[in-house]
């Protein structure tokens, strides 16, 4: 038995003994370390994805560990291996995977959603989803790989270039890391955020942040550009605010990337579109690649990991934990620990 976190329903999680998976061919058991709570495990806690989400499930997709178990034909792990995993499983045969979308699968498998996750002492997963780690990067730091690898990706898709103006709507942790993708993508970068310990946190880490509450951001961009609009904007907020500042921001043929994932239907300004030619791209998950990227930022200082992290949790405290990340403002990322000296182990 592994001991594990589970969503049993709206706003109620346990940690209780699960039954450990042993590897079959293909596969690799995992000791995770430390694994991330993200915005979607939030919405999972309340009861949000219940449509998608089989309870009691096992939760946590952003993730660092070791190998401790490979399983019949896997080649090229050993137990000991630091990895992270690319929690994505897909059929190959749908029109998105055929079309080389594999990563937008149209059955796809979100292990940790769709299937059990990494919040458990141990892990059982293909050994095609591992992305190996370097050594000597902490694997505290390593659980942000997943997160970074979202930034990466939004940063590929929006084709953020040398010298461009961009400008993320949204300070939380995944607007903060597509800052800090975009900047080491060569782009000039504003951040966008209503709380003050958030654009503090940004200012700490080398980016520039505007107070929507305080001044008008559309003003700043036109100073900023000398009238000629962003290059670029990422909504990461969530809000119909955020909607209308990223839009507003845009100059001539400036590219709207979408990150947050809306409830409901927002208006958007549609003449802004047709009267300055803008794009809109959305942007869901990552590739291989991307991960790779990612991991380089992490670990070559690109993305200072250590600075986002604010706590770090026992897996017992996993729940109380979810709670604390609902107040949201002073709170960037939590990990929880999985490691078997953090609790004892389960027998």
């Amino acid at each position: 038995m592994t001991l594990a976190v589970r969503y049993t329903s709206a706003r109620t999680l346990d940690t209780a003994p699960v039954q450990t998976v042993p590897p079959g061919p293909g596969d690799v058991e995992i000791a995770p370390a430390f694994v991330g709570i993200c915005g979607t495990d939030l919405h999972i806690f309340h009861g949000d994805m219940d449509a998608r989400v089989s309870a009691p499930a096992v939760l946590g997709h952003e993730m660092s560990g070791r190998i401790v178990r490979v399983g019949e034909g896997v080649e090229g792990w050993a137990p000991g291996d630091a990895v992270t995993v690319m929690p994505l499983r897909w059929d190959d045969t749908c029109p998105a995977c055929r079309n080389g979308h594999q990563h937008i699968c149209q059955h796809l498998d979100f292990i940790g959603i769709d299937s059990p996750g990494a919040m458990q002492q141990r892990w059982t997963v293909p050994a095609s989803t591992l992305i190996r780690l370097p050594d000597s990067l902490p694997l505290d730091q390593a659980a942000l790989v997943e997160p970074t690898a979202v930034a990466v990706h939004d940063v590929g898709r929006a084709q953020v270039r040398e010298g461009e103006r961009v400008v993320v709507v949204g300070g939380g942790p995944v607007g903060v890391l597509i800052a800090l993708a975009a900047r080491a993508a060569g782009g000039d970068v504003r951040v966008v955020e209503l709380n003050a310990h958030r654009r503090s946190l940004a200012e700490e880490l080398g980016l520039s942040t505007w107070d929507p509450a305080a001044t008008d951001v559309s003003a700043l961009v036109s100073e900023w550009t000398a009238d000629a609009g962003a290059d670029v904007a990422f909504e990461v907020s969530g809000a119909q605010g955020g909607v209308d500042t990223a839009v507003d921001v845009l100059g001539v043929r400036g590219r709207l990337c979408l990150v947050a994932i809306h409830s409901r239907p927002r208006e958007v300004n549609l003449h802004r579109f047709f009267w300055r030619e803008l794009t809109l791209v959305g942007a869901r998950l990552y590739d291989r690649s991307d991960f790779e990227k990612a991991v380089s930022l992490v670990a070559e200082g690109a993305v200072p990991a250590d600075r986002l992290i604010t706590k770090i949790v026992p897996l017992t405290d996993a729940p109380a934990a979810f709670e604390a990340l609902e107040g949201g403002g002073n709170v960037m990322k939590i990990l929880v620990d999985c490691t078997d000296e953090a609790q004892g182990a389960v027998q």
